[in-house]
């Protein structure tokens, strides 16, 4: 099992910097989702910058969420 997300924070050019539950901070680029569905939301920069932790994932204020393995496997 991948770790989970311990923590995030909202970057500049729509990425997020986060810090897993074994210590690694990565940072996970978000643009490739912003034309997808829902995720054309967090075009809005105030709404992009309410991602908060939520249950070893991350969520943003209108309820979008993401993978946390996909969170690990695709950040650097």
């Amino acid at each position: 099992m991948n770790p989970r997300v311990a923590n995030v924070k909202p970057e500049q050019n729509y990425t997020l910097s986060i810090t897993f539950t074994n210590g690694e901070v990565k940072s996970f680029d978000v643009k490739p989702y912003m034309n997808i569905g829902i995720f054309k939301e967090l075009n809005d920069n105030s709404l992009f910058n309410s991602v908060k932790p939520f249950l070893g994932s991350i969520q943003w204020a209108n309820g979008v969420d993401l993978c946390p393995d996909t969170l690990y496997l695709e950040s650097k």
